[in-house]
């Protein structure tokens, strides 16, 4: 059996842009709450909301904008006007009406796979709002299988890799994420291959697992099918 059968991708800042839009939107939150504090100041609330929430809402887009409304809430003392309060709703709205934006090579990446491997989208957030991205993205096609989760462990992969592939020893998982989508794969036994992102949400920072054998790093995504070659061909 070859040494590798199957590849997982993540989505969000791995083939499309995603984190921008969020970085985008908290500055305009910041700048409508200018009276209540600075943007640090601004920001620092709301990364603690997140963090906070994140059990409860998971991730995504309306997790974020629950937690706008709750860092307005704080920061005013309760007094929050309701028109700022629209004003953060229509924010969440117009990022879940946002138009994709592919990362550079991303989609000749996988093409260039599709048919010789079994391709696995594996993302986290909002079901629908994934759905809608992978939608726009075109490449919908182009996976064997699509995996929309709550979170990513190494329980994750081990059971996605397991029904869709033929375990983790056999399998790739590429992303942005050391967190999330590296850390936990190489733990469940897979390849973990970081593509790193300029903009990594804080709640995502991990260290590389830079002595684990089965870590990889790559520039961008047009490297990645010459290392899945050579990964192959090593066994």
């Amino acid at each position: 059996m070859s040494a590798l059968t199957t590849i997982g991708f993540d989505a969000d800042d791995t083939l499309w842009q995603n984190e921008q839009f969020f970085r985008m939107t908290e500055k305009r939150f910041a700048d409508l709450l200018a009276g209540h504090g600075d943007h640090a100041h601004i920001a620092a609330v709301l990364l603690a909301a997140e963090r906070r929430n994140l059990a409860v809402y998971g991730f995504g887009i309306k997790g974020f904008t629950l937690s706008m409304v709750e860092t307005a809430i704080e920061v005013t003392g309760g007094e929050v006007p309701a028109s700022v309060i629209g004003e953060i709703l229509a924010f969440g709205r117009e990022m879940l009406s946002h138009p994709i934006e592919p990362l550079p090579h991303a989609r000749a990446t996988v093409e260039a796979l599709a048919g010789a491997y079994r391709l696995v989208l594996i993302t986290k957030g909002d079901l629908f709002d994934q759905e809608r991205k992978l939608a726009q993205s075109g490449m919908g096609e182009l996976f064997d299988a699509v995996e929309i989760v709550s979170d990513k462990s190494t329980a994750t992969y081990a059971r996605i890799f397991s029904r869709h592939g033929d375990g983790p020893r056999q399998s790739l998982m590429v992303g942005n994420s050391l967190k999330s989508d590296v850390v936990p794969a190489i733990e469940a036994g897979s390849w973990g291959v970081h593509v790193p992102h300029e903009l990594t949400w804080a709640v995502e920072h991990a260290e590389a697992p830079v002595t684990a054998p089965r870590f990889r790093q790559i520039a961008d995504l047009s490297e990645l099918p010459a290392l899945v070659e050579s990964i192959a061909r090593a066994g």
